[in-house]
C-alpha cells in the first residue's frame, strides 16, 4: 500500500525526453500493480505514443500535460503526485517552477541535475519550505551522484562512528556515450557564469552546497588547506595508479559535502574529499595526459561563445543519445577509499552494467521515484533540500542490488 491521498503514485515528468523515455520503460517493469504512474510532459500525442509502446503493464498510465513554463499547470500537477521524478533539464533554465510547486504541495521531488547554481538556488530558496511541507526534495539522482553519494555513506556505515579523513573516489571503468541534454546542461552553466561574476564564485567553492558555509573550511582561518578539484596529472602511491581529473567532480564532490553537513558533520570534521579518474598499467601515465588534455581543451572551447556556437555544430541536439548499442555495452566502476581517524582503510565498490549516464541512471531515477513513493517508514526522517544519501539513503542501495548494481564496502 502507498499510504497517500494524492491520485498518483509516481508522474514521470519529460516522460518523452531521450532519458525519459529509458526510465518509463524501467518503470514499466519495474512497479508494483498497487502503484499508480503518470507520464507527463508538454504534448499529449507524443506522451501517448511513448505509453503505447511500453508494456501492456503501463497501458492504463495516465498521461499529463504540463509545459515547465506553466507554473499553474505545474502546482496542479505537484498536487496530484506523491513524488514527481523529471529529466527535463537545463535545470537552471527548466527546472525551477517544478520544483518550487513540489516544495510547496508536500511532493516528493527526484531529478537528475548535476548543475550546482541550480541546486544552490532551490536550496537557498526552497529547503524551509519543502521543510515545512513535508517535500523530500532530492537532486542528482543518476549517475550524477548516486555512485559518489551512496559510496561514501557505505563507508560511513561500516566506519561505525570511526570519523572518515581523506577520502577518494577513482573511476576506474567509465563506458558510455554522452546525450544532448548533457551538453546543453554544460553550455547553460558556462553561460551563466561568463555573464554573472558571482556564479563563477560559487561554482570555484568546494563546499557551494553547505547549508552552513560559515561552518566549513575558510579561506580567511589560519592553517586552512583548500580542497581543490584535480587540475593535472598526478601518481598515488596508495592507490597505485595515475590520476586525472573527473569531468563530473565539481557537482561529485559538493553534493558529498552537502550530505556531511546535512549529516552534522557525521562523517567528520576532518573529512576531505576527492573524485579522480584512475589508470593504472604500463601505458597509464600517457592515458591520463591525454585524457586531461583532452578535457581542458574541451572546457577551453565551450568557456567563449563563438567557440562554444562552433562545437555546436558537431554535438548532438536535446532529445539525441547513444544508440541502443552503446547503452547496452556500457559500464562502470567507482572505488572508494577512506582513512579513518583511527588508522583503518576502508574500500566500497560501486558499479553497474549498461550506459551510466542513461541505462544506469534511469534506472536509478526510477528506483529512487519508487523509494520516495514506497518505502517512507524506511526512509532517513528528513525533509526539504536534500541528496540522495540523506534523503532517500541505504534504502536506495539496496533497491539498486536487487537490479544488478554492486554497492559493496569492506576494510581495505
Amino acid at each position: 500500500m502507498t499510504g497517500h491521498d494524492r491520485e498518483f503514485d509516481i508522474v514521470l515528468y519529460g516522460a518523452t525526453g531521450f532519458v525519459g523515455k529509458l526510465t518509463a520503460q524501467h518503470l514499466a517493469v519495474a512497479v508494483p500493480d498497487c502503484v499508480s504512474v503518470a507520464l507527463a510532459g508538454r504534448s499529449a500525442s507524443k506522451l501517448e505514443s511513448l505509453r503505447s509502446s511500453l508494456p501492456a503493464s503501463a497501458h492504463e498510465w495516465a498521461v499529463v500535460v504540463a509545459d515547465a513554463n506553466d507554473p499553474a499547470a505545474l502546482a496542479s500537477l505537484a498536487r496530484r503526485a506523491a513524488v514527481v521524478a523529471t529529466t527535463v533539464g537545463p535545470y537552471l533554465l527548466y527546472g525551477q517552477p517544478l520544483v518550487e510547486a513540489c516544495a510547496e504541495a508536500g511532493t516528493h521531488y527526484a531529478d537528475l541535475t548535476g548543475e550546482v547554481l541550480f541546486m544552490r538556488r532551490t536550496a537557498d530558496k526552497l529547503h524551509d519550505v519543502a521543510a515545512a511541507s513535508g517535500a523530500r526534495i532530492v537532486h542528482a539522482c543518476g549517475f550524477d551522484s548516486i555512485p559518489s553519494d551512496l559510496g561514501v555513506l557505505l563507508l560511513h556505515e561500516l566506519a561505525g562512528g570511526d570519523a572518515l579523513t581523506d577520502t577518494t573516489l577513482a573511476v576506474t571503468e567509465l563506458r558510455g556515450g554522452l546525450s544532448g541534454g548533457t551538453f546543453a546542461s554544460m553550455k547553460t552553466t558556462l553561460a551563466e557564469v561568463g555573464s554573472d561574476r558571482e556564479a563563477g564564485r560559487i561554482l570555484a567553492d568546494p563546499y557551494a552546497l553547505s547549508p552552513a558555509r560559515e561552518l566549513e573550511p575558510d579561506r580567511s582561518k589560519a592553517g586552512w588547506i583548500p580542497e581543490r578539484d584535480l587540475r593535472g596529472v598526478v601518481h598515488d602511491r596508495d592507490l597505485g595508479a595515475w590520476l586525472a581529473p573527473f569531468v563530473m567532480a565539481p557537482s561529485n564532490t559538493r553534493v558529498v559535502r552537502r550530505t556531511n553537513a546535512l549529516l552534522d558533520w557525521s562523517y567528520g570534521r576532518e573529512f576531505r574529499y576527492r573524485e579522480v579518474m584512475a589508470f593504472r598499467g604500463p601505458a597509464a601515465p600517457i592515458a591520463a595526459a591525454g585524457l586531461t588534455a583532452g578535457l581542458a581543451g574541451f572546457v577551453g572551447l565551450m568557456s567563449t561563445s563563438p567557440t562554444r556556437a562552433f562545437v555546436d555544430r558537431f554535438l548532438p541536439d536535446p532529445g539525441e543519445g547513444p544508440s541502443e548499442k552503446t547503452r547496452r555495452n556500457g559500464r562502470f566502476r567507482v572505488e572508494v577509499t577512506s582513512r579513518t581517524a583511527s588508522g583503518r582503510r576502508l574500500r566500497a565498490i560501486v558499479a553497474a552494467h549498461g550506459d551510466p549516464g542513461y541505462a544506469a541512471t534511469s534506472v536509478m531515477l526510477g528506483q529512487s521515484a519508487l523509494a520516495l513513493a514506497l518505502d517512507g517508514d524506511r526512509l532517513p526522517d528528513r525533509a526539504g533540500v536534500l541528496t540522495p544519501a540523506t534523503g532517500i539513503g541505504p534504502t536506495l542501495a539496496d533497491r539498486l542490488r536487487t537490479h544488478g548494481f554492486t554497492l559493496t564496502a569492506a576494510d581495505a
